[in-house]
């Protein structure tokens, strides 16, 4: 499958899942044990109809591997088993270099060109 477009709601989950917070900051635990999906979903605020396929095109590309928590987790905590997702090898290699792309090509594309006889109103 064809690598994944860098939405910005593809950038957000990427972070997340790299372990960064809002600021910037990174928690590595986030990097092995992954995060469960209604975590995503709060940390994000990305609605569940936008970032379970967000996740699974993720997935189909090779970045993100799912998985279930044990049971005996869930059933101590009398709760259903949860569903996980992290960044595989290839996701943690190529999504820090996407990111850094998608931020270069926002930046080289938000500079406002001034164009003689557009913005001044008469062109002669």
């Amino acid at each position: 499958m064809a690598e994944p477009k860098m939405t910005p709601h593809t950038q957000t989950v990427l972070r997340a899942l790299m372990g960064q917070d809002a600021g910037g900051e990174r928690r590595s635990a986030v990097l092995t044990t992954g995060l469960y999906g209604l975590e995503l979903s709060k940390m994000t605020d990305l609605p569940n109809g936008t970032l379970f396929p967000l996740l699974e095109r993720l997935r189909q590309a090779g970045w993100v591997e799912r998985y279930w928590e044990q049971d005996d987790i869930a059933e101590e905590e009398g709760r259903p088993r949860r569903r996980f997702f992290r960044l595989t090898d290839k996701g943690a290699q190529t999504a820090p270099l996407a990111l850094a792309a998608a931020t270069a090509s926002a930046r080289a594309t938000s500079r406002i060109v001034g164009r003689p006889g557009l913005a001044g109103g008469t062109h002669v």
